[in-house]
């Protein structure tokens, strides 16, 4: 059987291996990196930060690119539509120490469209060009870009984005394998993904959409030939997915993470982290990740969502029958 999961060389940087964690905006944070890295997947990224309010030093973002040693490697990753800021930006990133820095031409969110950043740079793939061509030039750290198979189904540009950003002096590229106008709805199309590693010829091209399992990963490895996989909401409440797919991979039994005790261990970590009240709120949204995939845990997820303070939600945890409880 061929191995998929392997080391991987991203321009100067070595990673340990081709499975990725992605940015997530209000998720990838800081807690939620503390209990993936036990697991270490080959790159973790801190959650996107904008170009306008990292070069004004906006506190709020510089607390989103928190991170520890045990986190690395570690990306960050810059959205914005301005050639001018492109440079600075990244240089800031590799000031932070940060081990690569990630452009974003994804984000659906109309919000972050708007102004053409994210997934609206799909619409200007030449601007894509001149921004990665700035980054390059102004670190010696990687510089990679996630984009969508294109603005809609009448505009797949992704291979030409990946032409493109490879003569710019990208590392690499990750295709989402869905347009901009689906967001998240209907499957990702992995064909996209395929031809973009067809395109490619020095530029790596990682995988994105519909990772939900290690099945899931070796499927998209061996449909698209894609040199690594980002999995994105495929680690909500399962940190330990890229052990998952490293042990399919290695035709070894899978681990049975014990839910309780991960939930547990995440909780302190948030509370070390949050103050009370975003503490809580993390909760009520982490106890459903991780409860998700569980059969009998239905009346627990409804019970942490209506939690009034931590000590009721550590209790309702410490205190739940696991033993009714199944997870796929």
């Amino acid at each position: 059987m061929k191995k998929f999961v392997k080391p991987l060389k991203l321009g100067n940087l070595t990673l340990p291996s081709n499975i990725l964690y992605s940015p997530l905006a209000g998720c990838s944070d800081y807690p939620f990196r503390q209990m993936a890295a036990r697991y270490k997947p080959g790159v973790m990224f801190c959650e996107m930060v904008k170009m306008d309010a990292l070069i004004r030093h906006d506190p709020n973002t510089y607390h989103l690119l928190d991170y520890d040693p045990s986190m690395r490697p570690i990306g960050g990753q810059i959205c914005g539509s301005k050639p001018e800021l492109a440079g600075p930006c990244a240089r800031l990133i590799e000031e932070l120490g940060f081990d690569l820095v990630d452009l974003n031409c994804g984000c659906p969110v109309d919000k972050v469209t708007k102004d053409g950043s994210g997934s609206g740079m799909l619409k200007n793939p030449e601007l894509i060009g001149e921004i990665i061509a700035n980054m390059v030039a102004a670190v010696s750290i990687p510089v990679t870009l996630k984009i969508r198979a294109g603005w809609d189904d009448a505009c797949i540009n992704a291979p030409e984005i990946t032409r493109i950003a490879e003569q710019a002096g990208a590392s690499a590229i990750t295709i989402h394998g869905r347009t901009r106008q689906q967001k998240y709805r209907g499957e990702a199309n992995w064909d996209h993904i395929r031809e973009c590693k067809r395109a490619a010829t020095t530029i790596l091209v990682f995988g994105n959409g519909d990772v939900f399992d290690a099945e899931a990963a070796l499927s998209l490895f061996i449909q698209t030939g894609c040199d690594g996989v980002l999995v994105s909401r495929g680690t909500f409440g399962r940190p330990w997915i890229a052990d998952d797919i490293i042990r399919l991979d290695s035709a070894l039994p899978p681990s049975t993470p014990n839910v309780r005790d991960h939930l547990l261990e995440h909780m302190d970590y948030i509370c070390s982290y949050r103050p009370e009240r975003r503490a809580l709120l993390d909760m009520r949204r982490i106890g459903c990740w991780y409860l998700r995939n569980g059969s009998g845990t239905k009346s627990l997820r409804a019970s942490l969502n209506h939690s009034k303070n931590l000590k009721e939600v550590k209790s309702l945890i410490v205190n739940y029958d696991w033993s009714q409880t199944a997870f796929n």
